[in-house]
């Protein structure tokens, strides 16, 4: 072993910045390469405020879908022709009313994706899901 006694040698203080910024140039490639990635965009339509005067709105429809996948339209029974040309009817008006679907719990879900459908193609899009709350005896609301 050899010792220096030499007082020339002064201890080297400086820190080495080569690591430190090859770990930052890395950092900086990553974020670069995954932030167009993480940045997803959905698009999606806000109502506008207005100070005009709101309409009252229509009555809205009430369609039954049966456990046998039979079609009310406001309790009455009809088939689907005839489900579909009251949707016409209704597509036809200015002021279009919501249709409120009721489906049976045993109904098929066929049967509801009939009636969505039909409305779509007729050009109603306010359709509202009816449901019923159970009370603790069991029995609906």
């Amino acid at each position: 072993m050899a010792f220096s006694n030499d007082p020339d040698d002064e201890m080297l203080t400086e820190i080495n910045m080569t690591p430190l910024i090859d770990v930052m140039l890395v950092l900086l490639i990553v974020f670069m390469v995954t932030l167009p990635v993480v940045h997803h965009a959905v698009s999606i339509q806000l109502p506008r405020e207005t100070n005009e005067r709101l309409d009252p709105q229509p009555d809205p429809i009430a369609v039954d879908i049966g456990p046998d996948g039979s079609i009310l339209w406001n309790k009455s029974v009809v088939d689907e022709a005839v489900f579909e040309q009251k949707l016409a009817e209704t597509a036809a008006r200015t002021d279009k009313p919501a249709l409120q679907l009721f489906a049976d719990k045993s109904a098929r879900y066929e049967s509801v994706a009939v009636v969505l459908s039909a409305a779509r193609r007729a050009g109603l899009g306010k359709i509202n899901f009816v449901t019923e709350a159970k009370l603790e005896n069991g029995s609906a609301q």
